[in-house]
This record gives structure tokens, sequence and C-alpha cells, in this order.
């Protein structure tokens, strides 16, 4: 459990390579803008005619910085458009 085995090291030098890839990234946050937490979710029941499985999203924003997205087609077939929402969150 205690000893690294070489995969391991593969994974860390892929995290590392992406972070020294991505230093520079960042959240461009201004000095007069609010740091309200805002998130919304949506579903369409039913969206795809071939399968009838629903597809759901949701964002989320810190101010008016978006930090957080989703969208994902669900496992299973929603029996209702409540239930389609209802799913989105989980």
């Amino acid at each position: 459990m205690h000893a690294f085995i070489e995969s391991h090291w593969a994974v860390v030098k892929h995290i590392l390579w992406f972070l020294k890839g991505t230093s520079s990234f960042g959240l461009h946050l201004t000095c007069g803008s609010s740091l309200s937490l805002h998130g919304f979710t949506d579903a369409d029941w039913v969206g795809s005619i071939d399968d009838r499985k629903s597809t759901g999203g949701h964002i989320v924003f810190l101010g008016t910085t978006l930090i957080s997205w989703k969208s994902d087609k669900q496992h299973t077939v929603a029996r209702s458009f409540t239930e389609a929402e209802y799913k989105t969150f989980s």
C-alpha cells in the first residue's frame, strides 16, 4: 500500500505536466464585482428520439464568472419532466 508503482509515477508526472501548462489560467474577478454564487439547472424530458433519454445540465456562476458547468445524457429513462429535472441534480 505504501510502495509507489510505475503507474502511480506516470499519473503524478501527468498531473505535474498539466499544472505546468495551465499555470497562467485563472478566474478573472474584478474589484467591484459581486461574489454571489448562482446556480442554474435544466433538463429536456425525452430529448432523444432514439432512446427516449433526457439530457440535463447545470451551470454555476461566482458573480458574473462561470466557474462550473456540466451537460450529460441521463443513464435511465425518466418517466416525467419532474423526474428528469431531479436526475439532473443526482
